[in-house]
């Protein structure tokens, strides 16, 4: 990419962090058609946090009607329309007859419902709801003004598409998973409503709304687009902005652990390498062990890598975040069916904006950046463990008493759950938007597989939080231990870090007797996933 472009005023604007207070506006709608939507919104729609409108301006109407207007003209003179008065794909040398265009989408819709796999969560369907949205307010798709106000009442309703998230290969967009979006707003497929999966028929009737009737291209212009990975690639940034965060905490407390050398995060030494973002996260980890005050173990030169080089592995991800925002919000902001129609101009562009080779490239470049956090907190997990390299701690980190230490074995099983865990994220770095396969009767010749991208990015996104929340456990153990040697003061620490041991204590107590440690983890994995620890706030 033009390095230009990373020093624009835009891309300077939007920074890889949580948004500053004046930007969490909980009760501010979230407009569309007259703004660009942020990565932050979709996150904050799909939780339900935020509701929706469409912008008053008079130009972004105009530009929708005109759209309408404009294929109404051409369906007039018996134009020649991709999908409106063609087949689709391959079949595009097929002509429909004028008396059939209106049926065309129905069938689109219905022929495209074979999805398979588990179907996509609340937020997830919801984040596809604003994601479409989105694309279709550029007002570049030909749609109706009814067509967007039924996606805007699906979302202020909570009426969320039951949606299978196999079988999309990211172009000609995401037609299959798309479909089921089209099919509930037709009255057809099921939909979630108040905790219970119902036809969308049933709940529509209930809320005396009608089903759409589609115009000649609305239901192309619904599914064939990006909106499914990139609301996935939505709610996997904001997962992964955290984890560089709480990946920076647990570094931070396992040195505390292992009576680390905190010098190795000295400001000095990462000036001379100045990236920005292991620089920042060498500074947060620097905060939280106040090496100034309290140095440790200033006999041992050089701790193992996965303790002095974790701001250069955490970095790696928190450098490119600027760069997945940028690309993420570029393709959520963009009209990407096919064809764009101009009405204002009077064009109907034939292309390929439905390709998501962009998104496919963000969530594979992620996904390997994620999984190397899980290596990292894996390996140190195996340090704390080991009482070759744990600088005094007890096997397994038992803090059984001595005379009941043969028969405790502390985190033992749990550290080889990591290895299981970080072992199948490396094993999904392996990049998704490589196996092109060619399609339909090779019209689709070469495809993203964006959305194989996202669904590993995701996976690999939970099993690193997976490994993160055993290793805050252990290391919380680890730090523990250590106070009752005497080896560390709990008021030596910084209040930002007494606060979270202490309530890491409080809910998860010191283990000196084996017991089963999965409620613990499935607690602090619910946590990490609500972003329950706000961690290294920007004034």
């Amino acid at each position: 990419m033009n390095s230009a472009v990373f020093d624009s005023p835009e891309f300077l604007a939007t920074p890889p962090g949580p948004q500053p207070a004046s930007m969490q506006q909980p009760d501010a709608a979230v407009c569309f058609g007259q703004q660009r939507i942020s990565v932050y919104d979709v996150t904050a729609i799909a939780r339900g946090e935020k509701p929706v409108q469409l912008t008053e301006q008079a130009d972004f109407w105009q530009r929708v009607d005109a759209g309408v207007a404009f294929l109404d003209k051409l369906l007039e003179e018996d134009g020649v329309i991709y999908g409106v008065t063609t087949g689709y794909g391959d079949s595009v040398t097929v002509k429909v007859p004028l008396a059939q265009v209106y049926e065309l989408p129905i069938h689109l819709t219905r022929f495209h419902g074979c999805g398979l796999g588990a179907e996509l969560t609340k937020a997830q369907s919801r984040a596809v709801l604003a994601t479409r949205l989105c694309s279709l307010s550029q007002g570049y798709s030909g749609v109706s003004r009814d067509l967007l106000a039924m996606l805007l009442t699906f979302l202020n309703q909570d009426i969320v598409p039951c949606i299978p998230e196999e079988g999309s290969v990211g172009a000609s967009g995401d037609l299959t998973p798309l479909s089921y979006v089209a099919g509930a707003m037709i009255g057809e497929r099921d939909v979630m409503f108040r905790g219970q999966r119902r036809p969308a028929a049933e709940v529509m009737a209930e809320l005396g709304l009608t089903p759409l009737t589609l115009r000649p291209k609305e239901g192309l212009a619904v599914m064939n687009g990006t909106a499914v990975m990139t609301a996935l690639a939505c709610l996997a940034y904001e997962r992964a902005e955290y984890l560089t965060r709480l990946s920076s905490r647990i570094t931070a407390l396992m040195s505390l652990a292992l009576k680390g050398n905190s010098h190795h995060f000295d400001e000095i030494l990462f000036s001379v390498k100045p990236h920005q973002g292991q620089n920042e996260v060498a500074g947060w980890i620097r905060h939280d062990l106040n090496h100034y005050e309290h140095p440790r173990n200033a006999d041992r030169l050089q701790d193992r890598y996965s303790i002095r080089c974790a701001p250069h592995i955490i970095g790696v991800l928190r450098d490119a975040l600027p760069w997945f925002r940028y690309t993420i919000e570029n393709e959520l902001n963009s009209a990407n069916d096919n064809p764009i129609v101009d009405g204002i101009g009077e064009h109907v562009l034939h292309g390929g904006h439905f390709y998501g080779g962009h998104i496919a490239m963000v969530m594979d470049s992620m996904k390997t950046a994620v999984a190397n956090l899980a290596d990292l907190h894996d390996r140190q997990m195996a340090l704390l463990m080991d009482t070759k390299y744990n600088n005094g701690l007890p096997s397994n980190l038992s803090a059984a008493t001595p005379e009941r230490r043969f028969i405790n074995h502390g985190f033992k099983a749990v550290q080889i759950g990591c290895s299981a865990w970080t072992a199948e994220a490396l094993k999904l770095t392996m990049p998704a938007s490589v196996f092109s396969r060619s399609t339909e009767c090779h019209n689709q010749d070469k495809v993203s597989m964006g959305t194989i991208a996202a669904r590993d990015c995701l996976r690999v996104l939970q099993l690193t939080e997976q490994v993160m929340a055993a290793s805050l456990l252990a290391a919380q153990q680890g730090v523990q231990i250590r106070m009752q040697q005497q080896e560390l003061q709990h008021d030596s620490l910084i209040p930002e870090l007494q606060q979270m041991l202490d309530q890491l204590q409080q809910d998860h107590p010191l283990l000196t007797e084996d017991r089963p440690l999965e409620g613990s983890l499935r607690t602090l994995i619910d946590a990490i996933q609500n972003q329950h620890w706000a961690l290294y706030q920007e004034s």
